[in-house]
């Protein structure tokens, strides 16, 4: 089963309108853990707008499924990522007033970087994902730095889905199929959500993880965070063996 990574920045972004700690994080976190997801993610950002520093800090003893944190590899990063050691750490190319992710790396252009990048995470035992659009060649590129996976950009695929599912999800799978080639792991996300999941992990070989967020969050607000966990955990189930 593809396992589900949720992040958080969301609940974050709500507890800093009121400056107080209500949602709690840290709870938030293990309440999901509770009801069955993989794994928690967090992408603190340099302005602190929604995870904060010391919200990473706080969730390393808290979270014991896979702790996932997401960021551009600065060197106050680097540094936050090997004091806490999470199991994973996602390398994001984004601008530090960036809203969102919007793109993958330009892997050959940063490559040297991106490679001592992930020596240093690999050195401390921190499995690495690059962030990248579903283009074989950044794909290999990225192989050559020593990632462990990487996490293909949805938001095309979520744009163009309603549209035409099958022409949108066609570049990821030629995208996965690239990374199992390389002997790279394969993660997802940006824009999952009920809508598309189920199609787009049916389609899609090799995936090991998606992370989901904002639309997550978005439907607990709806269904209440159990029956969204339990909704978005049967996209993620195996197909049935044919009879």
């Amino acid at each position: 089963m593809t396992n589900l990574s949720v992040n958080i920045n969301k609940v974050a972004t709500l507890r800093n309108s009121r400056g107080e700690n209500m949602p709690d994080v840290v709870r938030f976190a293990i309440e999901c853990e509770k009801l069955g997801v993989n794994g928690i993610t967090v992408h603190p950002r340099p302005d602190e707008r929604h995870i904060r520093r010391s919200d990473v800090i706080q969730l390393r003893p808290a979270v014991k499924t896979e702790f996932n944190i997401e960021g551009y590899p600065s060197a106050e990063f680097i540094k936050l990522v090997l004091t806490v050691k999470p199991e994973q750490v996602t390398l994001v190319p984004d601008a530090p007033d960036a809203l969102t992710s919007s793109a993958g790396w330009d892997v050959g252009a940063n490559m040297e970087m991106l490679t001592e990048t992930v020596e240093k995470f690999r050195d401390a035992g921190i499995r690495t994902s690059i962030f990248v659009d579903p283009d074989p060649e950044a794909i290999k590129l990225a192989a050559k730095t020593g990632a462990d996976r990487v996490e293909l950009y949805t938001k095309p695929y979520a744009d163009a889905y309603a549209s035409d599912r099958e022409a949108a999800v066609a570049p990821f799978v030629e995208a996965s199929r690239a990374a199992h080639g390389c002997g790279l792991g394969v993660n997802a996300g940006h824009d999952l959500s009920l809508a598309n999941l189920a199609f787009f992990h049916e389609r899609v070989p090799y995936l090991n993880e998606v992370s989901i967020g904002h639309a997550l969050i978005s439907d607990a607000l709806y269904l209440g965070l159990p029956a969204t966990i339990a909704a978005y955990r049967e996209c993620l189930r195996p197909a049935a063996p044919a009879e």
